[in-house]
């Protein structure tokens, strides 16, 4: 199978086998797996498995070699200086919470400000909330407007002096916009203040290299890459993570312990406490191949020709509003609407009775919909695998909705 047959195949896929008629169109929440990915996770187990990093054992040896070389994939794929700054988490909640826990607790004071985009998963926001009430902070917003778009000339009202670090999304799980990392991250240093990127809604779809962005951290998950659920990934500064205490103990993550105290592993292993997640790994690393196969620039177009040919349906029909910009061309693979007088979770159900799987509801981020004043919508959001039957099949039964909920049309 050629590159280009990948792309416009669900062959790869086994769940695809298994529900022929399935339109998985929820790929924001998690992206189906390849069968390159699920044959490399049982590979694994079957001829490699024990615990690693503790055993001097032949099987022990080539467990810590399939760990670690599945760090060393991660960094070439991202585009870090060493894998010191790969820290391999749960998944992006994990990251982002490490982050808070551990830097936010060492360097955030009373009076001192965390600005987060309202635009921001719950992951990316509780963490620093929780922080801010805990050291008394105070935890400020970067409003967008109502095409979900920031500005530079807004962060830098709203950065001051005692802002130590801002949060925001490369990508946001609802208006599938991309924001300006790089020239964000420019501002923030300028103003001595942190930039934590959630990279979970772009890493997947675009390229994604931290030394050009020049992001401080950057967290994503797994399976919403292809891999397996369970492995996630922090990305941080060496010289931040170096003076960043521990997040969990126990396991590999100790150097030296005695009766009043313990010193700790060097980087990477000085997070990731208890037996590791090898076989999720494992498959990060192969989802990073397949994905390398095919290419971000085939991946692109195919996305953006599939969310054009999506946007421009929806549009056509009067009782459809599409949440964000009016440019298709700006919510990458993500289209989030309402439909008047319907509510999101009937929307949802009728999609779910023809084999159509979508999302409803607030998406992990509340505070945006009442910043946008919404209750809340549906999403629908796509991966390379998808393709235009698809896309055909979603917007059939759209145009049904309304008259399905006992509307004239």
């Amino acid at each position: 199978m050629t590159v280009s047959d990948k792309l416009f195949s669900k062959a790869d896929f086994p769940v695809f086998e298994k529900y022929k008629d399935l339109v998985y169109l929820d790929n924001s929440a998690t992206q189906q797996k390849p069968r390159q990915v699920l044959e490399r996770v049982e590979e694994y187990y079957r001829e490699e498995n024990a615990n690693p990093l503790r055993g001097l054992y032949d099987l022990s040896v080539k467990a810590t070699d399939a760990y670690e070389n599945s760090r060393e994939k991660v960094r070439e794929f991202i585009g870090a200086n060493s894998t010191k700054e790969i820290i391999f988490t749960r998944n992006a909640s994990e990251s982002l919470n490490l982050i808070a826990y551990s830097w936010g607790r060492e360097n955030i004071t009373s009076g001192d400000e965390i600005l987060v985009a309202i635009s921001e998963h719950h992951s990316d926001l509780l963490p620093w909330q929780l922080l801010a009430k805990e050291k008394g902070a105070t935890l400020k917003y970067l409003d967008c407007d109502k095409f979900g778009k920031y500005t530079a000339d807004d962060l830098k009202k709203a950065l001051t002096s005692r802002t130590k670090i801002f949060a925001i999304a490369q990508i946001s799980n609802v208006f599938g916009r991309v924001n300006p990392i790089k020239e964000f991250a420019k501002i923030c240093h300028e103003n001595g203040t942190l930039i934590v990127c959630d990279g979970a809604q772009s890493v997947p779809h675009i390229p994604v290299d931290v030394n050009d962005l020049d992001v401080d951290f950057l967290a994503f998950s797994g399976h919403k890459m292809l891999a397996p659920m369970g492995i996630g990934v922090l990305y941080g500064r060496e010289e931040l993570l170096e003076k960043m205490p521990p997040f969990l103990s126990g396991g590999e993550m100790i150097e030296y312990v005695t009766r009043e105290g313990a010193t700790y592993a060097e980087l990477p292993h000085k997070f990731e406490a208890g037996t590791v997640n090898v076989g999720g790994a494992v498959g990060l690393a192969a989802a990073i191949d397949y994905i390398n196969d095919i290419g971000f620039e085939a991946i692109e177009k195919r996305e953006n020709e599939l969310t054009e040919l999506a946007f421009n349906e929806m549009k056509k029909i009067p009782y459809v509003n599409i949440i964000g910009s009016e440019k298709a061309e700006d919510h990458h693979g993500i289209l989030t609407f309402t439909i008047e007088g319907v509510h999101p979770h009937d929307i949802a159900a009728i999609f779910d009775a023809d084999n159509i799987a979508i999302r409803a509801g607030h998406h992990c981020a509340q505070p945006l919909h009442q910043h946008l004043s919404v209750q809340s919508t549906t999403r629908m959001s796509l991966a390379f695998y998808n393709d235009e039957e698809d896309i055909k099949r979603f917007i059939e039964t759209l145009k049904t909705i309304r008259r399905r909920m006992g509307y004239d049309r």
